[in-house]
């Protein structure tokens, strides 16, 4: 297929998915392909390293993703909701990788390589970042992630991660509040 996705993934902080995109990339579109990563590249790889706690499995889902994004464009059917189809694919490619891997122990047991978030460009996404991924239980993790990163809405991430919407409220309020006691400590 030759397609070469480059590792720009902190540009995805910022701009929003538009389904148009991937309806282009259906006609295969290229440019379209190029925006759509640049668009979301960031919250996928935030998401799932998330679940990884590694970095280069991470890189490989981010990849596999996008990739499997390619070559189904054509099945996605436009309901206004296009990241989360992207996220969709790029969680099923995650728990694909740890079973693949053979990495169902508990992730908090493994011995993985640190996470390196020097190559992001804001030095105050980082230390966020660096501080969510320490702090934080996984699935506080994901919430803050899909909400504040991907611009999710409370109800969607309930739907997507199947849990109330009563319980993705308080865990994001609990994210949000050690956080912020975590950075007035340091």
């Amino acid at each position: 297929m030759g397609i070469l996705i480059k590792q720009s993934w902190s540009s995805g902080f910022t701009r929003p998915v538009d389904e148009e995109l991937i309806i282009k990339i259906a006609d295969g579109d290229m440019e379209a392909f190029r925006d759509l990563y640049d668009a979301a590249a960031g919250s996928v790889y935030g998401f799932v390293l998330s679940i990884l706690k590694n970095k280069y499995d991470a890189d490989d889902v981010l990849q596999d993703t996008f990739l499997k994004i390619y070559s189904n464009a054509s099945e996605y059917e436009p309901k206004g909701k296009p990241l989360a189809w992207i996220l969709t694919i790029a969680k099923n490619s995650a728990y694909s990788k740890l079973r693949d891997t053979g990495k169902t122990e508990s992730l908090e047991e493994q011995n993985t390589e640190p996470i390196d978030f020097s190559s992001m460009e804001n030095a105050e996404q980082r230390l966020l970042v660096e501080t969510l991924f320490k702090y934080l239980t996984d699935e506080e993790k994901q919430i803050l992630l899909l909400h504040s990163v991907s611009g999710m809405k409370y109800r969607e991430i309930a739907s997507f991660m199947d849990i109330p919407l009563n319980t993705v409220l308080s865990k994001y309020h609990r994210a949000v509040k050690k956080l912020k006691e975590k950075i007035t400590e340091e």
